[in-house]
């Protein structure tokens, strides 16, 4: 089984973002939307072997139809409209999952017109999602399409990688000082945990902060760990963490390994893993 995980430039106009899902077919399984991000999340997946590229290829002409990246402003980094698209194989050989990437990359650079930047498993050179980011355009051209980004779309990165849990935690407080301080301390780069990718954000439109985090490596760093580390920091700045917030869906693995205090605390239930939407999908 594939999964795909869109992230869209795209988080405020319901009109378009129902649009969007209804392009996607019975392949979603989940859509999250934040207008601060500016941002949404499709979760895709089947059925069948092809669903979710043929899904995502969807979802893509549906981008290129509804959104433009020249009127979009939000917190989180962006290069395009269809920002992020990466494969996951959820069951058998990853493999797959990086030889769908690279048809995907293909298709949509002739198909759109899009520069494509490949990451993590699905480019010969393994560079990661923030390199690519930080080199694009500059001390990178792209892997497939034009050399400039597109006038509307901007660039796409694609890219096969392992399960990982996408996972916001709230500050009661607006400080992006205090949010930025805190991601600095408990993402991997700058010697937290290992694993964990974090940024530090502003959130004008709920008057608050947070922390948004990448776990990408599930088998090093748990979910409640990464959120524990940020409640800990800002319990001890005199603050606290109003609640947790999970972007998308996560593997049933890295839900079972989440302490039954911290479930309980977040409010999650076995709906919010990748299996359970499937089964249900697959029951109804």
């Amino acid at each position: 089984m594939l999964e795909c995980v869109p992230n869209v430039s795209e988080g405020r106009d319901v009109r378009v973002l129902d649009a969007l899902a209804d392009a996607c077919g019975v392949s979603l399984l989940d859509r999250h939307a934040d207008p601060d991000h500016h941002r949404s999340v499709f979760t895709l997946a089947g059925p069948g072997p092809d669903g979710a590229t043929d899904a995502a290829r969807a979802l893509a002409r549906a981008v290129a139809d509804h959104c433009d990246l020249r009127a979009q402003s939000g917190v989180h980094p962006r290069f395009g409209a269809l920002d992020v698209v990466p494969f996951v194989a959820l069951t058998g050989d990853p493999d797959t999952a990086a030889a769908a990437a690279g048809g995907f990359a293909e298709w949509i650079a002739d198909e759109l017109g899009v520069p494509v930047f490949l990451y993590d498993r699905a480019d010969p050179e393994g560079r990661s999602l923030p390199d690519a980011r930080r080199t694009a355009f500059t001390g990178r051209a792209p892997d497939h399409g034009p050399a400039r980004a597109h006038p509307s779309l901007g660039a796409v990165a694609v890219g096969a990688r392992p399960p990982l849990v996408a996972v916001n935690c709230w500050l009661d407080v607006a400080d992006p000082t205090l949010a930025r301080r805190v991601a600095r301390e408990v993402r991997e780069r700058d010697g937290g945990l290992p694993g964990l990718r974090a940024l530090g954000l502003a959130l004008p439109g709920a008057g608050a902060s947070q922390v948004s985090m990448n776990v990408v490596d599930l088998e090093r760093c748990g979910v409640d760990d990464a959120c524990e580390a940020v409640r800990e920091r800002v319990e001890a700045a005199g603050r606290s963490v109003t609640h947790v917030e999970l972007v998308g869906l996560m593997p049933a693995s890295a839900y079972a390994r989440c302490r039954a205090d911290f479930v309980a605390r977040v409010g999650w239930s076995r709906d919010v893993t990748v299996e359970a939407r499937l089964a249900d999908r697959a029951i109804g």
